[in-house]
């Protein structure tokens, strides 16, 4: 999650914009394509990966590097944070926090930092203690799969 800082709202000058690196980017596209094309097209997982969404579509809300959602029952199981190595705490105290506080039924969370290549994973009731896993649970399949 990338809130770039911003001094004068009001207008927008040509060297503004939003902070969003490429190599970010083709992070949050390989997911999305990967995990897309099991739901959309396999039909093998149940929750829908769409990337750059609020969690809360009726106010202002935390926006997930890519979220997947299970539209049946309006919650989002699983949430992954794409960072380098300067923002993994940030990300990770953010994932911690949106799983902890229960609001949106995230039952895991992910932080991939694309400079190390690692995964840390996060799950409800872990009490603040992360795990090196890219394997997710709820989806019953390995998330770094889709980035090689």
């Amino acid at each position: 999650m990338y809130f770039p800082s911003v001094t004068n709202t009001s207008t927008v000058g040509e060297d503004q914009g939003v902070w969003a690196p490429i190599d970010h980017q083709r992070v949050i596209s390989l997911l999305t394509i990967g995990l897309g094309v099991l739901y959309h097209r396999e039909k093998s997982i149940l929750l829908e990966p769409l990337p750059e969404t609020m969690l809360d579509e009726g106010k202002a809300s935390q926006v997930p590097d890519v979220l997947l959602r299970n539209n049946e029952m309006a919650q989002t199981p699983v949430i992954i944070e794409v960072c380098h190595t300067n923002g993994l705490k940030g990300d990770l105290r953010k994932v911690i926090q949106l799983i902890d506080d229960d609001l949106y039924g995230i039952r895991e969370g992910f932080v991939y930092d694309y400079r190390t290549y690692e995964w840390l994973r996060y799950r409800f009731g872990d009490g603040g203690l992360t795990t090196p896993s890219s394997f997710s649970d709820v989806l019953g399949l390995d998330l770094n799969q889709f980035l090689q």
